[in-house]
């Protein structure tokens, strides 16, 4: 299995199957517009400026599972990226990413990859949301959880969200 096998949702209802994708990186990301990491929108336009024509595509999963930041409609999510982060990449349909309604992609992924890379950010994090959200790994600790694909669709790595895109390009790099 790999996430070729998945298919995921346009912000009008069609579905599409993740094997359009085969011989492409990937970078697969829960985002949200209301979060304190919603800036790192504007990393994942610059390194999809940069990479895409080698083959590198970022898929914008919005989910509003923490602290109900990413509240817009599907379009509205679209929107948003396009006109704050002049996005290029496609935004997708919202999705869980925990729990017993999580996208079965992202049950794969958790199951591919367990535990973030992280740069230390993380704990202090985790901290401010005690009792508030906690959730236990494999799952999502939050939004722009990041996980890196490659071109034969298997998961190479898992990036926290305090792991801005900037930080791994040269795990991109090596996979393109």
């Amino acid at each position: 299995m790999n996430v070729y096998d998945y298919t995921i949702e346009k912000i009008d209802g069609t579905k599409v199957s993740l094997d359009k994708y085969k011989g492409k990186v990937l970078l697969i990301v829960n985002t949200a517009t209301k979060c304190g990491f919603t800036p790192q929108y504007e990393g994942l336009e610059k390194i999809y400026e940069q990479y895409s024509d080698k083959g590198l595509e970022i898929i914008d999963l919005p989910c509003n599972q923490f602290l109900n930041q990413a509240p817009e409609d599907n379009e509205g999510l679209a929107n948003f990226c396009k006109v704050n982060f002049g996005t290029k990449f496609e935004t997708f349909a919202k999705i869980q990413v925990n729990g017993e309604n999580a996208h079965p992609l992202y049950k794969y992924l958790k199951e591919e990859k367990s535990q973030d890379v992280d740069n230390g950010g993380m704990d202090g994090l985790l901290e401010k949301l005690e009792g508030k959200f906690s959730a236990k790994y494999p799952e999502i600790q939050w939004n722009f959880t990041k996980f890196l694909i490659d071109r034969q669709g298997n998961v190479v790595e898992r990036y926290a969200p305090t792991v801005a895109p900037e930080e791994f390009t040269d795990k991109i790099e090596e996979l393109l």
